[in-house]
């Protein structure tokens, strides 16, 4: 079994690496010794060799897991599993060792190694589901547990005394154990329903593997089965078993382990017990049906085998790599998935969480963060361990494994498409910032406008128009005294009200003079530069702009011209400005130059330069405000035309 990405510190936590060590090369040493008699010997076919195959696969097995754990934590499961692996390779060891005898005559040894194979591996075997799976909690031990520990070593010492010194029949030696094992599998269930959330991670794996190594002995007392059932499900099972406790304590991280396993190494294991099994049921269904030795009838036999359980493997292989990858082991179906939570979403921001928990669950991770810059965006789950980054144009996405697994290529793949969909949503999001963000520009600049007008009515026109009226007031109560004195006085009145009036279009047409809808850009800079040269302020206006073309870009580049114009009259000291606008395919760009004082370095932006900026913003344009050379300054407006 393959384990990657061990902590740095757990073997410091009361572990026993030598022992641990001693265990691992002592199992692998008696599997590989026993494998290599074993050829030497070349036995006839019989189905001792395959509960000897399943004893030198157990030793490999039981060893390395055995070894992974008891290396960081002394606890008594990895003892037993040790226990374990060490007795089903002296088992192996003793069964080859006794071919070998039979072909080699004097063999030295061969008496005292030949009870071995049906002994040894007894005590560890049975312990393996009649007490581990009550031992396997990080919590102490309850009264029901216990009693369970207790009645697994009052049945394992049973069926090892009744098997190895009395003649009791095989259905008395394998009730108690099924039975138990079984009630071990329910209490384990019942844990994993009922149990505290943090503790039934992975007690489904420990569940299905106890009951399986507790059924694999019913057909040990059940005459009449073909041959290869029972060494094969045993074969199947005790491949199984050992993936399942080691997901249990990895997930958990009991006693303080603190191990990764990669997820290619699990679907591997799962398969080949999958595969195990196929060979079981094909060697079953091929025994069972008729062949009468024909040549027809074995051809018809085997098809019939293939229609049979090729289709079950195939179903039961996709639903390993589900449980073991999750709907990332199809990335096209998980995309489709997540692709509707667009549809959905009430918000940009419900959007990336709900994509978010959609690839959690689809690549079955432990937490998943969406994350620009250092804003935690979207979060789903909590992070216990080391993170995986995806790097996206917009943020990051940062992923982390259930405990006790690593995240392979496989995953990795599949977590690409995803981020390509989390993408999608970030898109979205900075889209919808930027409208809110277009959306507060335009009502602060409605406000602005509103205040420019309320100013203008409240300081100029309000009290002009009161002045008026109380010199139409005092015209009045001349009339009948002082008639001559009266008109003089009406005339001056007469001249403050067309001021008033042509104060009122000045202010209408700095907000978005007529002309522009009717003649376009260059109309209105001259006739904004023909209200400003009757002030005494020359502007000089270069348009060049195709007729027809009219919209938020003309508008906003007169609003542009028109504060830069009026900035240059109020602060540069200058006489006169520049007004130059070119237009060309793609956009239209402006330029207002003056040659007076320059930028004052020490002044602080005013409304009138946030206002340009804010308009040239709303369509997607920029402005820059820099030093003229030799002297004064020049605003320049760079705005892409947008769809007419």
């Amino acid at each position: 079994m393959a384990v990657a990405g061990a902590s740095e510190t757990a073997a410091g936590t009361g572990g026993a690496p030598v022992p641990a060590a001693v265990v691992a090369v002592l199992s692998g040493g008696l599997a590989v010794a026993a494998l290599v008699v074993f050829a030497t010997a070349r036995p006839d076919l019989d189905s001792d060799q395959l509960f000897f195959l399943v004893d030198a696969v157990g030793a490999a097995v039981y060893g390395t897991v055995a070894g992974v754990v008891l290396a960081r934590r002394v606890h008594p499961v990895p003892i037993l599993l040790s226990l374990a692996s060490i007795g089903v390779g002296l088992s192996a060891l003793s069964y080859a060792w006794t071919k070998l005898a039979e072909v080699r005559p004097g063999l030295p040894f061969a008496g005292v190694l030949a009870p071995l194979q049906s002994t040894a591996w007894i005590p560890g075997t049975l312990a393996l589901f009649l007490v581990v799976p009550w031992l396997v909690r990080d919590t102490p031990l309850d009264r029901r547990a216990r009693l369970g520990v207790l009645a697994g070593a009052v049945v394992t010492a049973w069926f090892f005394w009744a098997r190895t010194f009395t003649g009791t029949a095989v259905g008395w030696l394998v009730l108690p154990v099924v039975t138990l094992g079984l009630l071990a599998a329910a209490d384990i269930t019942y844990r994993w329903r009922c149990g505290p959330v943090s503790d039934r991670i992975g007690l489904g794996w420990l569940a299905l593997g106890t009951a399986l190594m507790a059924v694999s002995y019913i057909p040990l007392a059940v005459p009449g089965l073909p041959w290869m059932l029972t060494p094969l499900l045993h074969l199947a099972t005790q491949a199984f078993y050992p993936v399942a406790i080691l997901v249990v304590v990895l997930r958990q991280r009991l006693w303080g382990l603190d191990l990764a396993v990669g997820r290619a190494a699990v679907a591997g294991s799962l398969v080949a017990v999958l595969a195990t099994g196929y060979l079981a049921v094909t060697a079953t269904v091929a025994l069972i049906l008729p062949t009468d030795g024909s040549v027809v009838a074995q051809a018809i036999a085997a098809v019939a085998v293939a229609l049979a359980v090729q289709p079950v493997r195939a179903w039961l292989t996709r639903r390993v790599h589900t449980l073991v990858y999750g709907e990332g082991d199809d990335p096209a179906s998980a995309v489709r998935r997540l692709g509707r939570h667009f549809a959905g979403a009430q918000t940009p921001r419900r959007l990336l969480e709900d994509l978010a928990a959609g690839v959690g669950v689809a690549l079955r991770l432990e937490s998943v963060t969406v994350r620009r810059g250092d804003e935690a965006l979207a979060r789903w789950g909590t992070p216990t361990g080391p993170t995986e980054q995806v790097v996206l144009r917009d943020g990051r996405l940062e992923v982390t494994a259930p405990p006790g697994e690593t995240l392979g290529p496989r995953s990795f793949r599949a977590l690409g498409e995803l981020a390509s969909v989390v993408e999608a949503g970030l898109v979205v999001l900075r889209s919808s910032e930027e409208l809110d963000a277009a959306r507060d520009r335009l009502t602060e600049a409605r406000l602005a406008e509103r205040r420019t007008i309320r100013r203008e009515l409240h300081d100029g026109l309000g009290p002009s128009l009161a002045g008026i009226r109380l010199g139409l007031q005092g015209a009045r109560n001349l009339i009948d005294s002082d008639s001559a004195g009266a008109a003089p006085l009406i005339d001056s009145l007469l001249r403050e009200l067309d001021h008033q009036v042509e104060g009122v279009r000045e202010l209408s047409r700095g907000l978005l003079p007529p002309v522009l809808d009717e003649l376009g850009l260059a109309a209105a800079l001259e006739e904004m530069s023909a209200v400003h040269s009757r002030s005494g302020f020359r502007v000089d206006v270069d348009a060049d702009v195709p007729p027809g073309r009219g919209g938020a870009v003309v508008a906003a580049a007169y609003g542009i011209a028109a504060e830069a114009v009026t900035n240059a009259r109020r602060h540069s000291g200058a006489d006169g400005c520049r007004v130059l606008v070119r237009a060309a395919a793609d956009r239209l760009t402006l330029e207002v130059r003056d040659a007076g004082r320059g930028l004052d370095r020490n002044a602080r932006r005013g409304v009138g330069t946030h206002s340009m900026r804010e308009r040239a913003e709303d369509v997607g344009g920029t402005v820059e405000i820099a030093a003229a050379q030799p002297h004064g300054t020049v605003v320049t407006a760079d705005l892409p035309w947008g769809p007419s």
